[in-house]
């Protein structure tokens, strides 16, 4: 019988995913088109690899086991899986058709409903991917100054003006990696010493897991108004998460341009850039940004029913309210168990589990957590990504399984025998890295 949401005896029978998997790795690179839903992201031997059903905040992988998920499509899905008012909206549009030789209603419809809840949405684009509309935000701010250089902090996609300061570079001409530059998150100065008369833009993402210090953001916005540099904010995570108009709302920033993506739609493909008229207006002209799917119908539809069901039944608010049970719960019970070397980070609507170095590899030490959790039917990757379908009882059942689970964990770091308990291949390590990575060197 499939594992379910309880404790099973034993880890997830995985045979019809790992039967998937041996299809299709010499087929697709990496065997995923998503890396953090990709086999070096989960314990390759305990975790499923392939899920084919999710109601609520519920999923099932290809053997039929049941968890509670806390990845929400690394995002996507703001109020759940099967959610009905979305999938209704999806349904109803499809009679209709998907995508037109003309535009549709629907664009108009959204847009207007973007600019009543995103502060600096004087002008709406739509497209498909987070990255598509970060790079028309830097298209769009070197077209506006007649500049050229780039300085970004956090996450922006893979396209080439941001994927060169990656270790992930390879195929991108010098020429371009000369262009694009980082700071360091809570660092004004190192904002400062990086800017010279050929900046066009600053991108951020305006949080992740750390909090702004010392008024960092209204620094930054001031710094950019200053020297006449385009802000940009990336808000894929913030975005309909931290509030119904994303970090801008939140701290009372205003950015001259924003992008969104994941939480706006419920898992259907549709991106956002918004801002100031002045510049989106340049695609009118002399800026190329169009795409035959960007006015595509569905997307649009469950949008619609996405922000007004994020609008009419506060989300952000219910979303902060159930992390903090589980980010907090989480840091009360590692402190009983006086673990030390772990503790939950960052805002409640989306806070991540971490390890210190000092108790053994981090990677590890995630991997075997990981490996408990799935056990107990918890699909855990670290995060703690809420949606508005995480009931109470899934928070309570979620806590219950990190008191089973931590205790093992913790009598391996004592038995120095962590990496012997992990009983696949661990979690590997992915490029990612936010700071002290192509930094411009300090003027002199």
């Amino acid at each position: 019988m499939p594992n379910g949401i309880k404790f099973n005896e034993n880890y997830p029978d995985i045979t019809k995913s790992d039967e998937l998997y041996e299809r299709v790795k010499d087929l697709i690179p990496s065997a995923t088109m998503t890396l953090a839903k990709g086999p070096t992201q989960y314990v390759n031997g305990v975790a499923p690899k392939y899920l084919v059903k999710g109601k609520g905040a519920r999923v099932w992988d290809a053997d039929g086991n049941e968890y509670i998920d806390l990845n929400m499509g690394i995002g996507p899905l703001s109020l759940g899986y099967g959610y009905e008012k979305v999938d209704n909206a999806v349904k109803a549009q499809l009679e209709d058709g998907i995508t037109f030789s003309l535009m549709h209603p629907l664009e108009v419809e959204v847009a207007e409903l973007i600019r009543e809840v995103i502060p600096n949405a004087e002008s709406v684009k739509f497209s498909k991917s987070g990255a598509d509309v970060t790079s028309a935000a830097i298209r769009l701010a070197r077209a506006y100054t007649g500049k050229d250089k780039i300085l970004c902090c956090g996450y922006h996609g893979w396209h080439d003006w941001y994927v060169s300061v990656t270790a992930r570079n390879a195929g991108i001409p010098d020429s371009v990696q000369d262009l694009t530059y980082t700071f360091n998150y809570n660092d004004i100065q190192s904002l400062v010493d990086a800017i010279d008369d050929n900046v066009a833009a600053v991108i951020l993402e305006p949080v992740v897991f750390q909090a702004p210090k010392e008024n960092f953001l209204h620094q930054v916005a001031d710094i950019c108004k200053e020297k006449g540099i385009v802000l940009i904010f990336d808000e894929m995570w913030s975005g309909f998460r931290m509030a119904l108009g994303g970090a801008q709302e939140y701290f009372g920033i205003t950015p001259d341009m924003a992008t969104y993506s994941k939480a706006v739609a419920n898992g259907m493909p549709l991106s956002i850039l918004t801002g100031k008229k002045e510049i989106l207006d340049l695609s009118d002209t002399s800026v190329f940004f169009y795409t035959t799917f960007g006015g595509e119908a569905l997307s649009l539809a469950a949008a619609k029913a996405t922000i007004e069901e994020l609008r009419d039944k506060n989300v952000p608010s219910f979303l902060d309210s159930q992390g903090a049970k589980l980010k907090d719960g989480y840091n009360e019970i590692v402190e009983d168990l006086g673990m030390s070397f772990t503790k939950a980070i960052g805002y409640n609507w989306r806070s991540m589990v971490t390890f210190d170095a000092s108790a053994g590899d981090p990677l590890e030490l995630k991997s075997l957590l990981q490996q408990e959790m799935i056990k107990r039917g918890v699909l855990w990757s670290s995060f703690h990504n809420m949606c508005y379908s995480h009931t109470d009882e899934d928070v309570a059942y979620i806590l219950k399984a990190y008191r089973d689970a931590l205790p093992v964990i913790k009598n391996a770091v004592e038995a120095g025998n962590v990496r012997e308990m992990i009983k696949g291949i661990p979690v590997q390590p992915v490029f990612r890295k936010t700071d002290n990575f192509n930094m411009k060197p300090v003027k002199k």
